[in-house]
């Protein structure tokens, strides 16, 4: 009986196939375009069902597993981030070095780079230390200086570092003149402001005609600053309390909370 229907099947689709072949080309093409309607829907179940089956695979992954694909991403993010920063950095050092050495060909002096080791934390004693000392050079009362002005002066000198007194320090006084108008002072920490990147100009003549926006300058008084080295800028003149001189105050030119290389004034 099986038999019998599959020779019936095969007869019937053989005759149908002859008679696909014979019919007009017209006819044929509909033929096909009927055939592909009825079997397109089952190939994009097919394809929909293929999708599925990707998808539950990726959703069935053990636990384990993708927690550890998430710690191996966070790791390696991290440790990217580290090295973006570390470059970042190198490169920030190379353009202040690139910045010094232009300026160093500049100066009339010669001058030996140091790095900075440390900042006192204090807000009255003012002081960071050096990486050079007696090896290198270093004696008590050189001048410290980057490529923006006056940072202080060696106080203290060890065999591989020493200690700087930064302007503004009570115990580093700078004999100064106002660029623009020769006329001299002394350059002190400033008792009005917790700034420390302020400081005062005083025993200014009565008569001085300074004024915000001039320059402060080393003059060379006194034997230990060397005369031209920039201080910073005039940003208020005043008369003092008994109307004796003029006081100015004085933005320093160097950023002292931010040192990390400096220059060591050799005679």
């Amino acid at each position: 009986m099986f038999k019998r229907s599959y020779y019936v099947a095969f007869g019937l689709v053989a005759a149908l196939a002859l008679l696909a072949l014979n019919l007009p080309d017209r006819a044929a093409h509909k033929v096909k375009l009927t055939v592909s309607a009825l079997y397109l829907p089952m190939f994009g179940r097919a394809g929909s069902f293929q999708g599925l089956l990707e998808q539950v695979s990726v959703l069935v992954l053990p636990r384990r597993t993708l927690q550890r694909e998430v710690d191996t991403l966070r790791r390696e993010n991290g440790e990217l981030r580290l090295r973006l920063a570390q470059f970042e950095e190198a490169w920030r050092e190379n353009q202040r070095l690139r910045e010094a050495l232009q300026w160093q060909e500049r100066i009339p002096w010669r001058v030996k780079a140091g790095r900075v080791l440390g900042q006192d934390p204090s807000n009255w004693w003012r002081t960071i230390h050096i990486d050079l000392g007696s090896r290198d050079g270093m004696r008590p009362n050189l001048n410290v200086l980057t490529a923006d002005g006056l940072v202080g002066r060696v106080s203290e000198v060890g065999f591989t570092r020493s200690r700087v007194l930064l302007v503004g320090d009570p115990r580093c006084r700078v004999a100064a003149q106002v660029r623009e108008t020769r006329e001299k002072g002394s350059v002190m920490p400033s008792a009005s402001s917790l700034d420390r990147l302020v400081v005062e100009l005083n025993y200014l003549p009565g008569t001085a005609a300074c004024r915000p926006g001039h320059t402060v300058i080393t003059s060379g008084d006194g034997g230990i600053f060397t005369n031209g080295i920039p201080i910073g800028t005039i940003t208020e003149v005043q008369t003092n309390e008994f109307g004796l001189y003029l006081e100015a105050r004085v933005r320093l030119a160097a950023n002292l909370n931010r040192l990390d290389e400096v220059w060591v004034l050799i005679p």
